[in-house]
């Protein structure tokens, strides 16, 4: 009495991940994108913000601008910035404006074509329609964990400022207080209506 034998067909085997890109080498490939780097994916970003989000965007450039010109490099628009966390060494996020002062950029430092790698001392993040409050939040901890060392997260909608530090967390203001940010920049003092006009 013979006994039949099935034979299993060959499993695919799995194939080897392609190599993640640094944030240096995404920012080459993908300048001008609308695009950010995060757990090794190029993500879309929304571009949802429309006409308010880019005038609130312009208005903290203008005040930036007119008070730390001289103190440091300020960048706009969604610059490629290294924002590295513990389990995602490479994340690049695309911050709505940032400060970085001389002290961590030299004045005369060549400005990168793609990435920025410095950590900012400053970020200006505003919140689009589309951005939900769980993922701004996210930013929020992780340009802090990076060493951010304040983030400024205003709302269009509510007309509202939070301003995140890693030794105090969060100080809300409504539009009739005063945007100041002393742990970075002293003398910075601007009416948080301003930058919904």
């Amino acid at each position: 009495m013979s006994t039949a034998t099935t034979t299993t067909p060959p499993q695919p085997q799995p194939q080897p991940a392609a190599p993640r890109m640094t944030a240096e080498e995404f920012g080459l490939k993908y300048a001008g994108d609308h695009v950010e780097y995060v757990n090794g994916e190029v993500k879309e970003m929304s571009m949802s913000g429309g006409g308010k989000h880019g005038k609130v965007c312009g208005r903290v450039t203008f005040y930036l601008t007119q008070h730390a010109d001289n103190l440091g490099h300020i960048f706009i628009n969604d610059t490629f910035v290294k924002v590295p966390t513990p389990d995602d060494p490479e994340r690049v996020y695309g911050p709505d404006v940032c400060f970085v002062s001389f002290k961590r950029m030299p004045k005369d430092a060549e400005i990168p074509v793609g990435t920025i790698t410095v950590i900012p001392d400053i970020v200006f993040e505003v919140r689009s329609p589309s951005d939900t409050w769980t993922a701004a939040i996210g930013k929020v901890v992780d340009y802090l964990d990076a060493g951010v060392r304040v983030v400024v997260l205003l709302d269009p909608d509510t007309r509202t400022a939070s301003v995140c530090g890693k030794d105090f967390w969060q100080r809300m203001m409504n539009a009739t207080d005063t945007l100041t940010i002393p742990e970075v920049l002293p003398g910075f003092s601007v009416p948080v209506a301003r930058f919904f006009e």
